[in-house]
C-alpha cells in the first residue's frame, strides 16, 4: 500500500460539529476501503491565499494515510461532491517525504541546539 497525504479545506461557514462530521464521513470513507489513517492534524481558520466562492478563510485539516492506489479516485470523488469541501489535495509520499513527516511528529525540528555547557549553566 502507498502512502497518501490530503489536505481538505472546508468553508468556514460550519460549526465545529458540522466540520467534525465532515471528517468523520471521509475518515469512514477511508477505514471502509481499507485504508489506515497514519496521522491527522486539524491546522484551524486559516486566511486563503485568494479568495474561493468570495471566502477569505477556511478551516484547513490534513490526513495522512496508508491505502491502494484505486481508493485514491473514491475519496476525491466524494470531496468533490461534499458542497461543504471548497478545495482538496492529495499527493503522494515518496520515502523522504514520509521520513519528513516522522521527524516532524516526533518533535525533532522544534529542539534547539544549544552547547552542553549552557544547558549545565541554565540548571545551576
Amino acid at each position: 500500500m502507498q502512502q497518501y497525504e490530503t489536505v481538505i479545506i472546508l468553508t468556514p461557514l460550519l460549526s465545529d460539529e458540522a466540520a467534525k462530521e465532515v471528517l468523520t464521513k471521509f475518515r469512514g470513507i477511508l477505514s471502509d476501503n481499507g485504508a489506515e489513517i497514519v496521522h491527522e492534524d486539524n491546522w484551524g481558520l486559516k486566511k486563503l491565499a485568494y479568495p474561493i466562492e468570495k471566502k477569505t478563510t477556511g478551516y484547513y485539516h490534513l490526513t495522512e494515510f496508508k491505502a491502494p492506489g484505486d481508493l485514491i479516485k473514491k475519496l476525491e470523488i466524494e470531496l468533490r461532491r461534499d458542497e461543504r469541501v471548497m478545495r482538496f489535495l492529495t499527493i503522494s509520499l515518496d520515502k523522504h517525504a514520509r521520513a519528513y513527516n516522522e521527524k516532524k511528529r516526533s518533535g525533532a525540528f522544534l529542539k534547539k541546539n544549544k552547547p552542553e555547557n549552557q544547558t549545565e549553566d541554565a540548571a545551576k
